[in-house]
């Protein structure tokens, strides 16, 4: 993680932005969206993971949390290396994963420079927290999540992108069950 960036304040609210190395679009598939969800609500069920917006993009996720106990980083640490050796896996297992060899190569390649990892890369190191201090900072943090899927042209409205916090903050009920800002 970027010295720039820390979890100063282990009570924070805050929004995280982190990517697949390279850039890679994984989460073009929703098998593999479906574990980055399973796995959000694990967190919040489990682990104490407050989560206020959420957004799965294809090669990236944003997200406005809080850990209950405290803990921001370890609970961020584990979901980024759980969901990395499941996605890894569920992708060297799908039949249908026409990229698969080229995926894995990246991870390995990635991997191979990283003086902390073994076998396969799969997230970037950098998670890049912001604490959320003011209520115009936490608003502006959630309209760019739920946006997000707006500006990259994937959606007219936010509320449509099936794989974030938008529709819940229009009345609706998403795939993880959230807090409200």
């Amino acid at each position: 993680m970027s010295r720039k960036y820390k979890f100063l304040n282990k009570e924070g609210l805050y929004f995280v932005s982190f990517a697949t190395v390279n850039w890679i679009d994984v989460f073009i598939r929703p098998v593999y969206s479906e574990i980055i969800v399973d796995s959000l609500t694990y967190c919040k069920d489990n682990l104490g993971m407050e989560i206020y917006c959420w957004c799965i993009m294809p090669s990236h996720i944003h997200l406005i949390y809080r850990a209950a106990n405290n803990n921001p980083e370890i609970i961020l640490g584990r979901f980024k290396e759980y969901t990395a050796k499941q996605l890894i896996k569920a992708i060297g297992d799908n039949i249908q994963e026409s990229r698969k060899e080229w995926i894995l190569w990246m991870f390995k390649r990635a991997a191979a420079k990283s003086s902390n990892v073994t076998n396969y890369q799969f997230w970037q190191h950098h998670n890049k927290p912001i604490e959320l201090w003011s209520s115009e900072v936490i608003q502006q943090k959630a309209d760019y999540i739920h946006n997000n899927p707006v500006e990259a042209g994937f959606v007219v409205d936010p509320w449509n992108w099936k794989y974030s916090s938008a529709i819940d903050y229009a009345d609706g009920k998403g795939l993880v069950s959230i807090e409200f800002l």
